[in-house]
């Protein structure tokens, strides 16, 4: 049974520092690309940032982008989402997410943690 387990989550100010992280069991955790997403009230499930099986690529939203930094420890079947200069529109549920297809679409990824609020506060 696949688990993605989030964790790190809380209310912040505007300009503060987040890290989450996801803790993976179930799954060969070095066969799967890892993705964080959010969902903010009201609005769609949205792609934030990717990272390889093997950690050598990432890719990010435009919105994220030099600010968020994906990683990951295939030793220990983690991965991370450091989150710098948080705006109040990031505030959002975000969900980690494994999958083996390619991409920044929810399509890609098989599997889904139950996801960690984040609160930035103005």
């Amino acid at each position: 049974q696949v688990q993605l387990v989030e964790s790190g989550g809380g209310l912040v100010q505007a300009g503060d520092s987040l890290r989450l992280s996801c803790a993976a069991s179930g799954l060969t955790f070095n066969s799967y690309r890892m993705g964080w997403f959010r969902q903010a009230p009201g609005k769609e499930r949205e792609f934030v940032a990717t990272i390889s099986s093997n950690g050598a690529v990432t890719a990010y939203a435009d919105s994220v982008k030099g600010r968020f930094t994906i990683s990951r420890d295939n030793a220990k079947n983690t991965v991370s989402l450091q989150m710098s200069s948080l705006k109040p529109e990031d505030t959002a549920v975000y969900y980690c997410a494994a999958g083996r297809l390619p991409g920044m679409k929810r399509e890609s990824y098989s599997y889904w943690g139950q996801g960690t609020q984040v609160t930035v506060s103005s």
